[in-house]
Order: C-alpha cells, then sequence, then structure tokens
C-alpha cells in the first residue's frame, strides 16, 4: 500500500532544535537519505522511512525526546516512564491526568493539560512550546495516538486548533488530525467526547514494551484506523493502485462505501478534501517511494502508475513536487 509522504515543511521543522545548538544537520540528512539541496523547495516531500530515519538520527545527536525544539531537555527514558506510570490507571481520564502530572515534575518541560468542558474534554499544550509550535503539534499528535493505543480505539476528534497563523501546508492538517481545523488559537489542543475518558485501559506491560521499541516516531507516523471518510477512500485507492494502474472512479468508490457519489463528495468537502486531491495525493507518495526507496526504471514507475505518456508523468510530477522525477532520483544519488 502507498504510504504517506511528509511535506519538506516539516523536514525543516524537526531540524531547528539541531540547528539552534548548533549541530551540523548535513550529515544528519545525509544519513537520512534526504538530499539537503530539496529543503529549498516549498513543494518538495519525502518518503516516511526518510522521515524515520531523520527523526532517528536528530535523537542521536541531540540525546532530547524533543529532539532540542523545547526549552529544556527531555532526557532518553522520560516518554517510557510517563508511560509505565500511567498504565496502571484505572481509565483513561486518570491515565492522561497522570501524565499531565508526570510532564509538569519537570521545569521548563511541557505544560500540558486536560479539561472537561460538559460533553467535550480537550488536551492542550501551553507555556513557550507555542514558539516552536511543530513541537506543540507533536505533542497533540502523539498524544492523541497514545491515548487511543491505551483503549485500544481510535477516538475520534471533534476539531484541533493551533496557537500560530495558518502555514503555507496548511492544506496538509486536516488529513492528519481527521477533523476541522483552526489557526491562531491561544493554544495548540483538540477535543473530544468527554466519554473516552471514562474508558478502561486495554494494554499490558509487555504491549507497552513492544509499542515503546518504536516510539515515540511510530506513534507519529502511525497509519490512522481508517474511519474518517478521507481514509477509507485513499486505503481503497492505495489497495488498488497494488493491483492494478487503473484507479476506481469517485463513483465505483462510493458504490464499495456503500454511499451515494453526491454523498461522499459532501462528506469529503467537510474533512477539507476531494476525490481529486486524495487520487492526486496516493500516486505522488506511490511516485516519491518509489524513486526514493527503489530502482525501478522511471518509465516503468509512470506506466505502473496509470499514466500513459512518460511526459504526463513528468509533467503531473513537477506540479506535485517542482522538480522532474530524475532530477528528484538523482539528487538521491539514485539511478535515472
Amino acid at each position: 500500500m502507498a504510504r504517506r509522504t511528509i511535506t519538506v515543511h516539516h523536514v525543516r521543522a524537526v531540524l531547528r532544535g539541531a540547528e539552534r545548538r548548533g549541530v551540523d544537520t548535513v550529515p544528519l540528512l545525509r544519513g537520512a537519505e534526504i538530499p539537503p539541496l530539496l529543503l529549498g523547495d516549498d513543494r518538495a516531500r519525502v518518503s516516511v522511512p526518510q522521515f524515520a530515519r531523520l527523526f532517528r538520527e536528530l535523537y542521536r545527536a541531540t540525546q532530547d525526546e524533543f529532539l532540542g525544539l523545547g526549552s529544556a531537555v527531555s532526557r532518553p527514558g522520560t516518554f517510557a516512564m510517563m508511560c509505565q506510570a500511567s498504565l496502571g490507571c484505572r481509565d483513561l481520564g486518570a491515565a492522561v491526568q497522570r501524565g499531565v502530572t508526570f510532564y509538569g515534575l519537570f521545569p521548563g518541560g511541557p505544560d500540558l493539560v486536560l479539561e472537561r468542558r460538559g460533553d467535550e474534554a480537550v488536551f492542550g499544550v501551553r507555556s513557550d512550546l507555542e514558539q516552536d509550535y511543530f513541537l506543540a503539534e507533536c505533542l497533540v499528535i502523539i498524544w492523541h495516538r497514545l491515548c487511543s493505543w491505551l483503549i485500544g480505539r481510535r477516538i475520534p476528534l471533534r476539531w484541533a486548533e493551533f496557537g500560530h497563523p495558518p502555514p503555507p501546508h496548511r492544506d496538509e492538517y486536516a488529513l492528519l488530525f481527521g477533523c476541522p481545523v483552526r489557526f491562531g488559537a491561544g493554544r495548540t489542543g483538540a477535543g473530544f467526547a468527554t466519554h473516552w475518558l471514562d474508558a478502561p485501559l486495554v494494554r499490558d506491560e509487555e504491549a507497552l514494551d513492544e509499542m515503546l521499541r518504536r516510539a515515540p516516531f511510530e506513534l507519529l507516523t502511525r497509519r490512522e484506523y481508517g474511519t474518517t471518510v478521507a481514509e477509507q477512500v485513499r486505503r481503497t485507492l492505495a489497495r488498488s493502485l497494488r493491483s492494478s494502474p487503473r484507479l476506481p472512479s469517485l463513483g465505483e468508490v462510493a458504490a464499495r462505501l456503500a454511499v451515494s457519489p453526491a454523498t461522499l463528495r459532501r462528506r469529503l468537502a467537510e474533512e477539507s478534501t476531494s476525490y481529486q486531491q486524495l487520487k492526486d495525493a496516493v500516486r505522488r507518495d506511490a511516485a516519491i517511494a518509489g524513486l526514493a526507496e527503489g530502482h525501478e526504471p522511471i518509465a516503468d514507475l509512470a506506466a505502473r502508475l496509470g499514466f500513459s505518456e512518460d511526459t504526463a508523468f513528468h509533467r503531473a510530477f513537477r506540479r506535485w513536487t517542482g522538480t522532474t522525477p530524475g532530477a528528484y532520483r538523482i539528487s538521491r544519488g539514485g539511478l535515472g
């Protein structure tokens, strides 16, 4: 299945902490097989494995779970101890509150908050983390997915808000968080139904040990549970692309999801996307993954992705990334 790709804006953001510490990030980028010149193009994207390698390179270089993005170092093992402390709680609400209390013990640590407002719960990040909003966003994502993991069910978010103006890659947010988003708020956070806080924890220490071997990066990049309409459509398209270059039409996808085409269009619009955007994203991500991870001839890759002519693939790839397939592969030291 074609995996998502990651915008270069997030690559730049994750490097900021190391750069502020005076770390030479060029070797780290090369270790992750990300061409440093790629960072100069706002339309560039990298594959999930490339971003994973960069994350690990930064972790080793900074010895900080916050990768130098916070005002204080979070020593390796802090997140694991928080998870261990929360695992024995009676329900999710108690586990989250214990985690909030745990991080509140560290001077300069993240100022996390859990609030109950009637039928809605809000998890948020306050304090100077807003100076580096990428870290605040990562904390909300990690906590949301950790909570979903703890109870064995994805918690649907009602909304997410961010304490900064809309960034150039604002269109990424609705898909990333799976809910309506807004910018320029007083803080970064997300809301969900309060009843989820009463859910019992279903994980044990053995499962936690397994999760921690991949955390926190696995929590940042894991695919959602397919509960949003956009994720269901994307999953259907990606599965189809594995077996045939012809992607199903909107009507065919609607039939598979047992809804009318008009309903599918409306629901995708409510999630701030469209069928055409998702189809382009699936092809784009498959193209980037093919160029970044393999040595498949470009003509064969174009045909596999459903392009009848190489020139059409080149035009589409330039529109998606700002460069040509050949230039992208050469920049990685691959085959043209």
